[in-house]
């Protein structure tokens, strides 16, 4: 037992030197990178998927926590394999040109969204669309930042918040299947079920009735 503790701490301390080479830096930031894609993606997606789950579909609960095993380990997977590809190569571009420039960035994600984030499926659609607004957000920050967009004289967000809603409650009324499948069932929950009720028991303490009357 003494001898494999031993083995244990030497293996240990080798791994921390290793750590600290200074040439193995950048390989090892996207073997890192790789490792906080991962856990990140997990502790993300997880709740969520839960959440959505269990409010939303219908089945077993075998059935439900295989949704969200596969869920979380879908944006997981994707999550780190963006980051790996994404910081590679950054370094390699960065590795070949002798400097780092902002061109390098937008095109190693280019590449990293092309090839882990094109399949259209419900996760990726998700999280394109998470990024779509702070993208929309940070351009319109940034347009005034650099002057192509002068300063507002006010805040502009309550009327950006008010066309928000306006268009998307127009969108669930009249072109709903426009709309991502996920945000049709969180806006059928609250604005056409509320319209539905048969007593006390499915006014105030559930949704739907489930006895079948």
């Amino acid at each position: 037992a003494g001898g494999g503790g031993a083995a244990l701490r030497a293996l240990l301390r080798a791994a921390n030197a290793l750590l600290q080479q200074r040439r193995y830096r950048a390989a090892l930031a996207v073997l890192k990178g790789f490792r906080n894609g991962a856990v990140y993606g997990a502790k993300i997606r997880a709740p969520h998927a839960l959440v959505m789950t269990f409010l939303f579909k219908s089945g077993s609960l075998r059935e439900k926590l295989k949704s969200i095993a596969q869920a979380t380990y879908t944006h997981s997977r994707n999550l780190a394999c963006f980051v790996f590809t994404y910081k590679g190569l950054m370094a390699l571009q960065s590795r070949l040109q002798g400097k780092k420039i902002p061109f390098h960035a937008f095109f190693a994600a280019c590449i990293g969204g092309w090839l882990v984030f094109g399949e259209n499926n419900p996760i990726n659609s998700q999280i394109i669309m998470y990024l779509l607004s702070r993208v929309l957000f940070g351009l319109s920050r940034l347009a005034v930042e650099k002057g192509y967009i002068p300063q507002p004289k006010q805040d502009p967000f309550p009327l950006v918040a008010a066309l928000i809603w306006g268009t998307v409650l127009w969108l669930f009324e009249y072109h709903r299947q426009t709309l991502q499948p996920s945000l049709q069932s969180s806006m059928t929950y609250l604005y056409d079920d509320s319209n539905v009720w048969h007593d006390i028991s499915d006014f105030l303490i559930y949704n739907k009735r489930t006895d079948g009357k």
